[in-house]
């Protein structure tokens, strides 16, 4: 038994410019392959898309001082890397191979605005 409180993680949010939400749907959608979810009316107005699939939520909020987020990152698991870097390079997504960890395959990806996301397959 834990004296922990936490239960569990419900998204990650993640910057980006004003503006770019084509250009996140067809990253997260159309790359990543997660399914764009309606924005709640309220926080709709302030721009920005929401994605889920898999057990994971990302959110992506409008930032007006925008930096890309080079080092914090989201660690999406995948079933196959190697089918999932097939798929990044049909969309000419740059992999770039990640630093051994016991138990995983890993690399890393950056979206349309730079910020990185890191892509771990259990072995």
């Amino acid at each position: 038994m834990s004296d922990c409180p936490i239960v569990g993680f419900d998204h990650v949010q993640l910057a980006m410019p004003a503006g770019g939400e084509d250009a996140a749907r067809a990253f997260y959608a159309g790359v990543l392959g997660l399914a764009e979810v309606p924005k709640p009316a309220d926080l709709a107005t302030r721009g920005g898309c929401w994605f889920e699939g898999g057990g994971v939520s990302v959110h992506l909020g409008v930032d007006a001082n925008f930096r890309p987020a080079a080092k914090a990152h989201p660690a999406l698991l995948v079933e196959d890397l190697a089918a999932m870097r097939d798929r990044l390079e049909a969309y000419d997504v740059a992999f770039t191979d990640g630093s051994p960890l016991d138990g995983y395959r890993r690399g890393d990806i950056c979206d349309p605005f730079g910020n990185r996301i890191e892509l771990m397959q259990k072995l």
